[in-house]
């Protein structure tokens, strides 16, 4: 389920925008007028795309579900619509990339969730005043905003994307309007009633989506959340000058994000030609890899934080997650005083020494008790990812009791 078991995502912007390799938002941040951007459609050919491939290799990396772009702010449709001419099929590459992708992730028990920018540079009726960076700073000729009409359209793609793609679990919308509207999700809804719906639509949704470093950083987690990254430091789609992230970075922002029950979808951008760029698969694989090692830490579990360390707990197991880049071999784990009876490091399953014993740092003038302690850590192999240690008990209760009386404390 979605938010519960699938928690690792790869989000994919693709489209016209790939064709020069810049941004996805090249016609606004390059002021290029509509009339010469438009043309890209005419030489637009990712001949190369396979969605069988791309989704085979999501799967084999760890994600869980795939978010795709079929529109973004500069209105090109990545599906056969029937509602505007500025689609994929109008290209020298005239195939629906939304339908092949939609069949593969069946093909392989792939959910997909569905990205759709409510700014629109190329829709008449959209609403392009230059409020704000994600809008046109003023209409294009021959615009004739009116929402009204404009939600409208909404519905009617939505009805297509809805109707003749597969079970949808997620929409995505992207940059809240500033009008209120709950019709547009009830109308949705109406299609597949399961579906969810991000914060950034006409109403509130079901879920938050923090994006980049500051929001995920002060994320919130009251409600459902997703936390959207990129590989690339620049762009979402397709740069071909990308600054890109290290695998160590974005795993412990990462980190941060499952153990409180968020969800983290990771960005890739095919090239023009409809190739994900190797580096970008390589960052994708590795931080994919380290998920499914930790994985069991992640679902089902209960968050703590107690003094310098996060916690993960369900049942009989304890979960302890710590810091990126650990810089030590062990670690004395205050207040407890309750040894399990097993532990391993989930990183590579090798067992970690654990014990109960006064340790000098157990001292402070007051103070002369016993704590747990974990040791023979094997730091210095996984600097490049968070370590996660995995503490079996034949009855939790003792360990959890200390730890609420702790949090009490705390709380006080």
């Amino acid at each position: 389920m979605l938010f519960k078991d699938e928690r690792f995502g790869m989000f994919i912007h693709f489209g016209v925008y790939a064709q020069n390799g810049w941004h996805e938002q090249d016609q606004l941040r390059r002021n290029i007028p509509k009339s010469e951007y438009i043309k890209l459609r005419d030489i637009f050919n990712p001949d190369s795309f396979d969605a069988d491939e791309i989704v085979r290799f999501a799967k084999d990396s760890g994600a869980q579900y795939i978010c795709f772009t079929t529109k973004h702010h500069d209105g090109f449709c990545m599906w056969d619509t029937k509602h505007t001419d500025y689609n994929i099929m109008n290209t020298p590459f005239g195939r629906d990339v939304l339908k092949e992708l939609s069949e593969a992730c069946e093909k392989y028990g792939i959910k997909l969730e569905l990205y759709y920018s409510i700014p629109d540079w190329n829709h008449k009726n959209s609403i392009n005043l230059g409020r704000e960076y994600h809008q046109l700073k003023e209409p294009n000729p021959g615009d004739e905003p009116n929402e009204e009409l404009y939600i409208e359209y909404i519905k009617k793609q939505m009805c297509e994307l809805l109707e003749n793609y597969g079970k949808i679990h997620a929409i995505f919308w992207d940059i809240p309007p500033e009008r209120r509207d709950k019709s547009v999700n009830e109308f949705v809804r109406s299609l597949q009633p399961h579906i969810l719906f991000n914060d950034r639509g006409y109403d509130r949704g079901d879920y938050s989506t923090p994006e980049r470093d500051e929001r995920i950083k002060n994320a919130s987690f009251e409600r459902l959340c997703e936390a959207c990254q990129s590989v690339g430091a620049q762009a979402w789609g397709y740069r071909r000058d990308e600054d890109y992230y290290t695998p160590q970075y974005i795993i412990a922002q990462m980190s941060k994000m499952l153990i409180k029950g968020g969800n983290y979808l990771l960005n890739v951008g095919p090239d023009e030609k409809g190739r994900i760029p190797e580096r970008a698969k390589k960052i994708f694989s590795t931080v994919g890899n380290w998920y499914k090692r930790i994985y069991e830490s992640i679902v089902d579990a209960k968050y703590y934080r107690v003094g310098e360390f996060d916690y993960t707990i369900k049942e009989n197991t304890a979960y302890l997650h710590l810091p990126p880049a650990c810089g030590c071999s062990g670690f004395i784990l205050k207040p407890f005083d309750v040894a399990p009876k097993s532990a391993t490091l989930l990183n590579n399953g090798a067992e970690v020494e654990v014990k109960v014993c006064f340790s000098p740092w157990d001292y402070d003038g007051e103070e002369n008790a016993p704590h747990l302690h974990i040791g023979n850590i094997p730091a210095e192999e996984f600097l490049h990812e968070n370590m996660v240690i995995k503490m079996e008990f034949d009855d939790i209760s003792p360990f959890m009791e200390q730890m609420n009386r702790e949090l009490k404390k705390d709380f006080i």
